[in-house]
């Protein structure tokens, strides 16, 4: 099954990164507000690959789908692994919601794409 076709409004990481390096603003979404838990910030986001003119791509998991045959959103449940997520696409900051229902949107610039392309 063609997850473009079929639902055209996911991606999963490789055409995520894709996105981005071609110049869409990546959106952090918080879903669950966050709270500390030892040295660590624990919560639930998802990103979003939004262009110029507002088209959204919603980051999906590689993985099979759930056994209703639905495809399951990418939830990150830390501020690490939120940080390690956008580091590991060309990053080199992040600015990530804590509270739930808000969003933050980062942009590559063009020192980050040349390196993330080097």
């Amino acid at each position: 099954m063609d997850l473009e076709q079929e639902a055209p409004n996911v991606v999963t990481e490789p055409r995520f990164r894709d996105l981005v390096a071609d110049g869409y603003r990546v959106e952090v979404v918080c879903k669950e507000a966050a709270y500390k838990k030892g040295p660590n910030w624990h919560g639930v986001w998802i990103m979003r690959a939004v262009s110029d003119e507002g088209l959204e791509k919603l980051l999906v998991t590689a993985r099979t789908r759930t056994s209703r045959n639905d495809i399951k959103i990418r939830e990150i449940k830390t501020v690490t692994g939120v940080i390690s997520f956008l580091q590991g696409i060309g990053f080199s900051h992040a600015d990530i919601p804590l509270e739930e229902g808000k969003r933050t949107e980062l942009k590559l610039s063009g020192e980050e794409l040349a390196a993330s392309r080097a």
